[in-house]
């Protein structure tokens, strides 16, 4: 049997309550046999506190298991669920416990002062129904006793824990929408943000200090220019500017005090529409899939302001405009590594990361970086790496970012001067910012010395114990204000208030100097970015494979939609734009008695540019587009090839494979070759159609493929035949 607990002091109070001694025909002796549990229960420990006589009556009920026949030490009272709410039986010690022990078999009988004391959960209720119906425990409250095992006791304590539920939602939907009521009026507030305050009358107002308002602003100010949550991030910490925040409680509760930055602090303030002047209620609903068992606040998700239960615009005191609030949340979601969003400025030196969009799918293009010079391309890739479609198209990034850079100084540089000016002031408004922050900074360490001085000061000198304390903290605040002029006067020295003359002459110069800054090494390319997401939108590119002309549309800031064409590098001559003037305008300087190099300088001369190349033609290039298009007077004639003989370089030419790739076939043996003398001769091969069809079948092959059994039909040649193999 179980150990019973000894009643609690409460019990005593309810000594004067008597219960009618009437011993119900239901309790019956195996019932006497096991321990009778009375269950108490109080919903918050403002009722314990306030609701005494609730909980006395609750203790009572030990008085009426007497009645019935238990001895006192046979009853056991659980009170751990004192201020614990009956909606769940979740964080219910004493609930739980009381399961366990009706499912151990040692309880016959289960009090309780009525039915919701136990559970105000249908699903808790009929838990412990079930296991007292299996178990032969009996339950009972202030009106009777019940067999779980009967239908109609059953019948009737299913009906009561139905109300139970129902009640409870009736209460909580009574003070909900009294709540909601009172948030639709924009008078209800919780916990005041950073930068606001409560009055004693209930409504926001912005914070009285003005450190605390200035910082605020700056924030905002300062994501405005630099686009970035981390950006700003690192722009505080660097300038060693905090966070003004007033606890909600605990002993410095509502005072002022300046934390360390971090991202997602920042990140809250710049999603709240507070700051816009916006009063909200609903903001932060609770998902109950998204709750963690033990942990009552989690399972909350933040909704966007137009998803509130309530959003009244203008009803609060604001830092910014509605206006500004949306594009701060535009530019957060634009700023995330996702396919539908422009992301942020990276590290990289490609200048339209984010803004590419292909002309033939629609999708954005990715930024690629290739072997060890790290050589830029863009390429669509999304379908290709969704549904395993062929790529879509792709191009060398370095001549698209000549191009944007280009049209890019262009457009700046009728802006030169204003720029220039626009500059210095930035740079002065920056500098008296940081000035005045500073020196608030100062001001706040000198009153909280002073204040600690009157303090001591007005100390009674016998009373040491005090004095003592009182002296330690002036000393420290004296530590502190020195610390911070010494900060101050660092942070004048190296970045003074007011631009000197040689200052002002060196930003103008730069207006001048624009196209050179901006290839400069110290400028980043996080600040070429930032500049192109400026002036550029989105710029679209068609580029069509094969083809050495590319389609580039750019949508500048503003609507205006300009387009251009763009001569990309591409593999082979063929696709060269003009390879067919070029291959004539080699072959008539050929019939005209130039040598390969002297063709080579005229091309250059002329403004031709060989394929895949920043470099100009040589002699080698000139001849290898002369034969390419000039086999036939490029031979010798000494030799007549014979029905089915190619040589070397027209069957590479054919099969339009490589040609050390056929020179390893025909060392492997995979084709019929020969020479016509031995030695420096050249090769001639043999093959007619059904060879020609197995090296094209050869060629489609996957790397590795000639390794596996089945690769013998495709790498045996067909023999030569005997009067085509004789010279």
């Amino acid at each position: 049997m179980i150990a019973t607990e000894p009643v609690p002091g409460e019990a005593r109070s309810s000594a004067q309550i008597q219960y009618p001694v009437v011993v119900p025909s239901k309790v019956q002796s195996r019932h006497l046999e096991r321990v009778a549990a009375v269950y108490i229960r109080q919903s918050t420990l403002q009722q314990v506190q306030e609701h005494r006589e609730s909980t006395a009556l609750q203790y009572a009920l030990r008085s009426k298991a007497i009645a019935w026949g238990w001895s006192g030490d046979r009853v056991l009272v659980i009170d751990e669920d004192l201020g614990c709410s009956g909606a769940s039986a979740e964080g219910r010690s004493g609930f739980q416990r009381l399961l366990a022990e009706v499912s151990l078999g040692h309880v016959g009988l289960v009090l309780g002062i009525e039915m919701s004391r136990l559970a105000r959960s249908c699903r808790d209720w009929h838990q412990l129904l079930e296991l007292c119906a299996l178990f032969d425990t009996l339950l009972g409250d202030a009106d009777g006793l019940y067999d779980p095992r009967n239908y109609n006791d059953r019948l009737l304590l299913g009906l009561k824990g139905t109300l139970s539920e129902a009640e409870l939602h009736v209460l909580r939907q009574r003070m909900n929408e009294g709540r909601l009521n009172k948030a639709r009026r924009g008078e209800l507030f919780n916990h005041p943000p950073m930068g606001y305050v409560r009055l004693p009358g209930g409504e926001l107002a912005l914070d009285p200090d003005q450190q605390v308002q200035s910082v605020i602003r700056l924030i905002f100010e300062k994501f405005q220019q630099l686009g970035t949550l981390n950006a700003l991030l690192r722009y505080l910490v660097k300038n060693e500017i905090g966070l003004p925040v007033r606890p909600f409680g605990g002993a410095r509760r509502g005072q002022l005090q300046w934390h360390r930055p971090n991202r997602q602090t920042l990140r809250n303030l710049l999603h709240h529409p507070i700051y816009a002047g916006a009063y909200t209620w609903g903001r932060r609903p609770v998902d109950p899939r998204r709750k963690i068992p033990g942990r009552p606040s989690t399972g909350r998700k933040v909704a966007a302001a137009e998803q509130c239960q309530v959003l009244i615009k203008d009803r609060c005191p604001a830092y910014i405009t509605w206006e500004q609030y949306e594009a701060n949340r535009t530019r957060l979601a634009q700023n995330r590594n996702l396919a539908s969003a422009r992301g942020a400025p990276r590290e990289g030196p490609s200048l339209l990361g984010g803004l590419l969009v292909c002309g033939r799918c629609g999708q954005r293009m990715n930024v690629q970086y290739r072997g060890k010079c790290n050589d830029l391309r863009y390429a669509c890739t999304r379908n290709h790496c969704s549904y395993a479609a062929p790529l879509c198209q792709g191009i060398c990034g370095r001549v698209l970012d000549e191009l944007i850079g280009r049209l890019l100084m262009k457009v700046l540089e009728p802006a030169s001067v204003e720029l220039s000016l626009a500059a210095v002031a930035d740079l002065q408004q920056e500098q008296q910012r940081l000035d005045r922050h500073w020196r608030q900074r100062l001001e706040r360490a000198h009153y909280q010395s002073d204040r600690a001085a009157r303090q001591y000061h007005a100390t009674e000198p016998e009373n040491r114990l005090v004095a003592r304390e009182l002296e330690k903290q002036w000393e420290q605040m004296l530590l502190d204000q020195r610390a911070v002029e010494e900060a101050y006067a660092r942070f004048r020295r190296e970045q003074p208030v007011e631009l000197s003359p040689a200052d002002h002459a060196a930003v103008t110069a730069l207006s001048n100097k624009i196209p050179a800054l901006w290839h400069s090494p110290s400028t980043t390319s996080s600040e070429r970015q930032q500049i192109v997401r400026h002036l550029i939108e989105e710029v679209t590119l068609t580029a069509p494979p094969q083809q050495e002309i590319a389609d580039v549309s750019i949508r500048w800031a503003g609507g205006f939609t300009s387009h251009h064409q763009l001569i990309r590098p591409v593999a082979r001559y063929e696709q060269l734009r003009d390879y067919d003037r070029l291959s004539q305008r080699i072959t008539e300087l050929r019939q005209s008695k130039h040598t390969s190099a002297q063709i080579a300088a005229l091309l250059n001369a002329e403004g031709w540019r060989p394929p895949k190349r920043r470099a100009t033609f040589n002699a080698g290039m000139v001849r290898s587009i002369f034969y390419r298009r000039n086999r036939a007077t490029a031979r010798p004639v000494a030799y007549t090839l014979k029905p089915g003989e190619y040589w070397f370089g027209d069957l590479a030419h054919t099969l339009q494979l490589p040609h050390p790739t056929l020179y390893s076939w025909m060392r492997r043996g995979w084709i019929n070759a020969r020479r016509l003398d031995v030695g420096q001769g050249r090769w001639i091969t043999w093959a007619d159609e059904q060879e020609l069809d197995r090296l094209r079948r050869l060629r489609s092959c996957p790397k590795g493929w000639h390794n596996q059994p089945q690769a013998a039909d495709l790498t045996r040649p067909k023999p030569w035949p005997n009067d085509l193999s004789k010279v």
